[in-house]
């Protein structure tokens, strides 16, 4: 036997020996189903932690899928169809006081101050709230963090929202940027990137934020039911990990390379507006810089959600936040 044949029958072999071992990796890998309530570069930090391979460093194998709305986010996530649950936490509440035998959960939050923004039709120069009386504000659905953020900011700024204004909230959420654009409404309440798409093609104007206005509230979290986060705690500790790893790197990195890094989950979106767009977050500090969802910002939602006539009972922080996770997480940084 020849020396060639000899070499390439020996790297047959240690091929063969690998094979079996990258199986075996791969088999260990935990399968997470995430529903996320809306694909929006406002969840930056989740799309850094796939497009970086930090959930792959952990060996979980996780699957995000849209389901557009709260609504069904939780019935996604109360049916088995998800693990976990990207959305406003102002949902566990409400499934909360509907008497739920398994409570969801927060256990790690994404981003702590509202993601929307106040859009125009005509150009302001000098922008103050009091513009919006007598107009037509398109708002977002009723019983949501947006909404419930935007009319709080429009009280707070001296707006009775049932006298002031005509508030628009019967069309779809996905619909909404697109009904804008088409004419309807003075005003409008929108995420990024589609508040600067809109501005870039000349159809509105970017003139408040409500984020700033608000201030810090657990906006976004990841939660689960109860019996989820006792059968599974490793992989919540390890899906965890890797969203502070992200988070972190998102802290630390211009809004260049995080829209670069994220650019693939948003195959129609400009470059430069996923820039804009990253740039208008980390500037108002709207991604958390750790997923620790504290007590005052809990009683914030709260708080929030009764100035909004939909909090539907009080709930104890400690009743459907586990800070545990969190804490663990980051102390062993």
């Amino acid at each position: 036997m020849n020396r060639s044949i000899k070499v390439r029958l020996a790297f047959i072999f240690i091929v063969l020996l690998f094979i079996p071992f990258v199986a075996c990796q791969k088999e260990q890998e935990q399968t997470v189903q995430v529903a996320e309530v809306t694909h929006s570069v406002f969840y930056a930090p989740l799309y850094v932690a796939l497009s970086k391979e930090f959930f792959q460093e952990e060996q979980l194998d996780v699957v995000v899928k849209t389901t557009w709305g709260g609504d069904k986010t939780m019935t996604a996530l109360l049916s088995g169809g998800a693990n976990i649950a990207l959305t406003g936490s102002e949902s566990s509440i409400y499934v909360e006081s509907q008497g739920s035998k398994d409570s969801v959960i927060n256990f790690a939050q994404l981003t702590q101050t509202d993601g929307t923004f106040l859009v125009s039709k005509e150009k302001v120069t000098h922008f103050s709230w009091d513009m919006l009386k007598g107009k037509e504000f398109l708002g977002q659905r009723k019983g949501g963090m947006p909404q419930m953020v935007g009319e709080y900011v429009l009280k707070k700024e001296g707006i009775d929202t049932k006298k002031d204004v005509r508030m628009i909230q019967n069309i779809d959420f996905a619909n909404i940027s697109g009904a804008f654009s088409s004419g309807t409404g003075d005003f409008v309440q929108l995420f990024e990137p589609a508040a600067s798409l809109i501005e870039k093609e000349g159809k509105g104007y970017i003139i408040a934020s409500f984020g700033e206005a608000s201030g810090k509230v657990p906006y976004t979290t990841f939660m689960a039911k109860k019996s989820y986060l006792e059968e599974n705690k490793e992989t919540a500790e390890a899906f965890t990990r890797a969203i502070y790893k992200a988070q972190q790197w998102v802290e630390t990195k211009s809004p260049e390379e995080i829209a670069k890094t994220i650019q693939s989950h948003f195959p129609d979106t400009e470059l430069d507006i996923l820039t804009t767009a990253i740039k208008r977050y980390k500037q108002q500090q709207s991604y958390a810089t750790n997923p620790l969802l504290n007590e005052k910002e809990w009683n914030k939602l709260q708080e929030i959600m009764k100035a909004s006539g939909e909090l539907p009972q009080y709930i104890p922080y400690k009743q459907l936040v586990d800070p545990s996770i969190a804490k663990k997480v980051t102390d062993n940084k």
